[in-house]
Order: C-alpha cells, then sequence, then structure tokens
C-alpha cells in the first residue's frame, strides 16, 4: 500500500468515527444522557491495518446509573 492509499484509508476510517460519533452523541442526547469525553481515538485511527476506535470517555456517577437503567429497560423490553 502506497502512502497516498495510507494516508486515504486513515482519512476514510476518520470520517467514520466522526458520524459513528455524532450519531452517538445524537442518540445520547435524545434520552437526556451527556458524555462529555465522547470522542474518536486519535491513535486507533492512525493505524494502517486497524479500524478506528470510539472512546466512550468517562462520565459521573449520575450518567453511569441513567445509561444503566436505559441499558436494563431496553434487555427486558421496556423500550427505555
Amino acid at each position: 500500500m502506497t502512502t497516498t492509499e495510507r494516508r486515504r484509508a486513515a482519512a476514510g476510517r476518520m470520517r467514520e468515527a466522526e458520524e459513528a460519533v455524532a450519531r452517538l452523541r445524537d442518540g445520547f442526547a435524545g434520552v437526556g444522557i451527556t458524555l462529555p469525553s465522547l470522542r474518536i481515538d486519535l491513535a486507533s485511527c492512525a493505524a494502517s491495518d486497524s479500524a478506528a476506535l470510539v472512546d466512550l470517555g468517562r462520565c459521573n456517577l449520575d450518567t453511569a446509573l441513567r445509561l444503566s437503567q436505559l441499558l436494563h429497560g431496553k434487555a427486558a423490553g421496556h423500550g427505555g
């Protein structure tokens, strides 16, 4: 793979990761949850042979509890 091809591949992974972060941010906002550290893991985007990673980051205890309640509700079929 040439340098140009690696750069294009990295740019594509970066775009996909940006879109995923935006969708996650919108989805969480739709249920009243904000993850302040939600972002792209830039180091993973630079690797030539791996997929980009999304860093969900850190959140406070209240947010963690609300997330767990939301997930529990989805898993139980209650729709959150």
